[in-house]
């Protein structure tokens, strides 16, 4: 039976037990005992069938699943107060910019698994076994089918045209999601090139930025925007919702997959890494295995309609209706390396 813990930062002893009093400060902290039947996993992902799948490794396996859920940044400070007592076995988090935190926060230890090594691609997994892919979304440009599509919308690079002027929407520069997508444009064509282009994208905005992606979409939708920029698995939950008017906004616009005849179109990963200190490492190490596995990663595509990392698994059905498309490999690490640099670059371009 999996044990489930909403984490905060200000809770107490993680697994069990209570926090030290102020008689106990001064001693020594006892280090966590490894359980042989036990991960403990620390997922800023809150889905539900994520849960289910939990579960389904704890009755495929008998290994207990402990689960901390809480914010990345929460949780990669957590592990770090910590310290080597952490009992946190794996860390799993949303963008590979947070994967990136992780890894300068220094949280991950390599870890060399021949089955991740076939199962994930090189490119949606840390060059030197830190973290794995284990799902990925594309960020793609939206447009209003009854408006039809605006010229030129082919590449990243057409948003900044000016005929696009006033018809843009988008999240705003502090969004990971963004912050990643600069990355790597930032890594393709440099800085340089990259504040070129962010500046020219603010002087096509319809509004400031605001909202989530899913505002983006409604936008578009409803012709208060010609065009938005968001993850594909946000039009693929309003296509398959049971909600009459969010499949209709699903249904009013149409989706281009970005550079094609280029680099192929930005995806990022949701992923994981095993704890340096993790007092079960074993376990962790076979958990991520069976992350990957066809029945795991079919709880990704299906629970939250993001693409599998395992190219032999299909995305759900809502997500496949959107079409083939040619993803850039650039390898997601480098969308982590160039993340501060992204971060200047908006901020000197002006992106609200």
């Amino acid at each position: 039976m999996r044990s489930h813990f909403v984490a905060g930062i200000a809770a107490g002893l993680i697994l069990s037990g209570c926090g030290p009093s102020e008689d106990t400060m001064s001693e020594e902290p006892a280090e966590p005992a490894a359980d042989e039947a036990v991960v403990n996993v620390y997922s800023s992902r809150h889905y539900d069938t994520d849960l289910r799948l939990y579960d389904d490794f704890t009755a495929a396996t008998g290994i207990e699943v402990n689960l901390i859920e809480a914010g990345a940044d929460e949780l990669i400070e957590r592990i770090q107060s910590e310290g080597e007592f952490s009992p946190a076995d794996l860390l799993i988090t949303v963008d590979a910019g947070r994967l990136w935190r992780a890894e300068q926060a220094g949280i991950f230890a390599a870890i060399d698994s021949e089955l991740l090594e076939s199962r994930i691609p090189a490119h949606l997994r840390h060059p030197d076994g830190l973290w794995y892919g284990l799902s990925t979304r594309a960020r793609v440009i939206f447009y209003n089918k009854a408006a039809g599509m605006p010229e030129p919308l082919a590449t990243y690079a057409d948003l900044a045209d000016p005929a696009h002027r006033g018809k843009l929407c988008i999240r705003s520069s502090g969004n990971i999601y963004n912050i990643s997508l600069l990355a790597s444009i930032i890594s393709r064509y440099g800085a340089e090139g990259a504040g070129q282009w962010a500046t020219a994208v603010t002087e096509n905005f319809a509004r400031p930025p605001q909202s989530n992606d899913t505002g983006q979409i409604r936008a578009v939708a409803s012709g208060e925007c010609g065009i938005a920029v968001a993850n594909t698995y946000y039009v693929a939950r309003l296509a398959a919702s049971e909600d009459a008017e969010e499949r209709a906004v699903a249904d009013a616009v149409g989706v281009i997959f970005p550079d094609q005849e280029q680099s192929g179109t930005h995806v990022n990963v949701s992923g994981a890494g095993i704890v340096k200190t993790a007092p079960n490492r074993d376990n962790a190490i076979r958990f991520l295995e069976y992350l990957t596995s066809d029945q795991a990663q079919r709880y990704f595509a299906d629970g939250n309609h993001e693409y599998p990392a395992v190219a032999t698994v299909d995305g759900s059905p809502e997500l496949e209706a959107l079409g083939d498309f040619r993803a850039d490999t650039l390898n997601a690490a480098e969308l982590g390396i160039h993340q501060a640099e992204a971060i200047r670059v908006f901020d000197r371009s002006g992106w609200p």
